[in-house]
């Protein structure tokens, strides 16, 4: 009301202002006045050229082309002499009363037009505004269920205790038992928090009251804790409902971290936030759900038992879960009656459900692009390389000496992943430039791995390793081809000493450690001597020493086999495991 009253006054001030400013614009730009005897002595000495009569007001110009105004009192008597004199003679119909009502009437629509626009842009920029922003109904056919969810199947029946208890919470309530007010779902990136709790309100048949932490946020003091407020307020008014605050982080961090208005404002919003969440009684069926990436940053109080009770992490999902999240987004593309899904998800361990639901796309617009019926498996292959390793480089300049040393790389990378146990199965070799890789060798567990074994480890760093080393064996020289899996290989080494505490020179001890975060891996370093640095720096050396003589005996002992895949390659520019099996199994059958 108070804003209504201010607008209103500041709408009449501005209307004031507008007439003022068009009676000045009136009176700059009215035309001089001149008596009317001076008029008709002007006229008597030839000093008219025209006239332009308006009623009884006379507009004219003299010879000396200067304008001029004045008031004929008989316009009947004037025109015979005017026409004596020759002076040009217009003439227009003077506005009439109802001509000046209609210009007044069409001025005040204008200012009221004007007044509404100005007040309802108001009430949308209004930070304090009381209007229901917050509710999403989704219309029925973009409703989430737990049939569109997919590779979380803990989390989703941890979450449908949620939902019995939005639609029978009478039975809750009769025997005295408290639901958990909130639920925290924290995880990687793209793992589908938003999905689930979109997917608990389609469930339910509830509202669902959605918005993002930075959301609360804004520039102005007291705006945050405002929203936190109009959010609860309107929740309660539809109650059973489901409030979602995604990257709650936003507002949730630690309180005391620094100083500073910002920082202050963002406090204040997430004390609002820990009121209202303790301000409704278990009795009331609202539960909050919040998604966050960093749940490490959150403020304990945040944390405690009575507002997020419960912590439901959703994790990267495993093979049999990728398979399922590829069966749910396969639904909207036709694919070939060939396809195998279980083939595709084994060869991409690491995926979120994002990048699943990006995989299926990008293999439907490659059909799309080859004019093809239905997405087929080679669709699928190009679109997990281009996503994994960027678009193909046809147009690369590459020359032929340089071709055949990425052939030989390869083929050296390839060779050892195949004749050493305990390694991953090989997928695909290929000498085609992609992103900033010149040629690639990929492997795929044939089974999801949660522990490594030393000799895994060891067989790893050789197979990083082989690469540089068909270089040297074949060319006998070096190149900066392998910098990458040098480095690579280097941290793998360092990992087995100061990590996972598997040297047989320094034991079973730790000297850093990465702290695992949904974002990225936090290398934290112990406290150890300068004597300690150096037998580790010695002992990556010895390991990676001892890695790359086994693997140049390897590779020696195999020296025709690396000719020939490098030569086949050189020619196919692609190799693919089946090929792999029958190019070693004709070469150990000559052998």
């Amino acid at each position: 009301m108070k804003n209504n009253v201010q607008s209103g006054l500041l709408m009449i001030l501005l209307t004031l202002l507008a007439v003022l400013g068009y009676n000045v614009w009136l009176w700059e730009t009215a035309l001089p006045q001149r008596s009317y005897t001076d008029f008709m002595e002007d006229l008597q000495n030839d000093q008219l050229t025209s006239v332009h009569l308006l009623g009884n007001e006379i507009r004219g110009t003299d010879l000396y082309d200067r304008e001029f105004a004045t008031y004929a009192p008989d316009i009947k008597t004037l025109l015979p002499q005017l026409e004596a004199k020759g002076v040009t003679i217009s003439a227009d119909k003077p506005a009439t009363l109802f001509d000046r009502l209609l210009r007044m009437a069409l001025f005040i629509m204008v200012m009221i037009g004007i007044w509404y626009i100005f007040t309802h842009s108001q009430s949308k920029k209004n930070p304090f505004s009381k209007t229901n922003q917050f509710q999403l109904r989704s219309p029925p056919g973009e409703m989430k269920t737990f049939a569109d969810v997919a590779g979380i199947d803990e989390a989703r029946e941890e979450l449908r205790e949620v939902v019995d208890f939005l639609q029978n919470h009478e039975k809750y309530n009769s025997l005295g038992g408290r639901i958990p007010k909130g639920v925290l779902l924290q995880g990687p990136p793209g793992t589908g928090k938003t999905l689930l709790a979109r997917a608990i309100a389609g469930e339910a048949s509830v509202p669902f009251f959605s918005m993002g932490g930075a959301d609360f946020v804004e520039m102005f003091a007291g705006v945050g804790a405002s929203r936190v407020r109009e959010l609860f307020d309107s929740a309660k008014k539809s109650a059973p409902c489901i409030i979602f605050i995604d990257e709650i982080d936003a507002i949730g961090g630690r309180r005391g971290g620094s100083n500073g208005g910002s920082h202050e404002e963002r406090e204040q919003t997430l004390n609002a936030l820990l009121v209202e969440m303790d301000g409704f009684s278990t009795t009331e069926t609202i539960i909050v759900i919040g998604a966050t990436n960093r749940p490490d940053v959150l403020d304990p109080a945040l944390l405690r038992p009575g507002r997020f009770d419960r912590q439901v992490t959703i994790s990267l999902p495993n093979l049999h879960g990728r398979i399922r999240i590829l069966e749910v987004h396969s639904r909207q593309i036709t694919i070939s009656s060939a396809l195998n899904l279980a083939i595709i998800a084994q060869g991409i361990p690491g995926f979120s459900g994002a990048d699943l639901a990006n995989l299926v796309n990008e293999a439907a617009l490659t059909a799309a692009r080859k004019e093809k019926l239905a997405v087929e498996m080679i669709d699928f292959e190009e679109a997990k390389d281009k996503i994994l390793m960027g678009l193909e480089r046809k147009n690369a300049a590459i020359n032929e000496q340089e071709r055949r040393l990425i052939a030989y790389h390869e083929a050296g990378h390839a060779i050892v992943a195949r004749l050493l146990p305990e390694t991953d199965q090989l997928h695909k070799i290929s000498i085609i430039p992609r992103g900033s890789a010149l040629g690639l060798t990929q492997q795929v567990p044939v089974e999801e791995r949660y522990t490594y074994s030393l000799e895994y480890l060891l067989n790893r760093i050789k197979i990083l390793l082989g690469g540089r080393i068909a270089e040297k064996i074949v060319f006998n020289h070096l190149s900066t081809g392998a910098s990458n899996d040098i480095a690579a290989a280097t941290d793998f080494a360092t990992r087995l000493v100061c990590e996972w505490g598997m040297s047989s020179l320094l034991g079973s001890t730790v000297y850093r450690r990465q702290q695992h975060q949904f974002l990225g891996d936090i290398e934290i370093k112990g406290q150890y001597s300068e004597t300690t640095a150096r037998e580790i720096d010695l002992e990556v050396r010895r390991i990676i020493d001892s890695c790359y003589t086994e693997t140049e005996k390897l590779l020696r002992s195999n020296n025709k086999l690396i000719h020939e895949l490098a030569e086949l390659l050189l020619i196919n520019e692609t190799i693919d495991a089946e090929e792999m099996d029958i190019i070693m199994q004709c070469y150990l059958n000559r052998s």
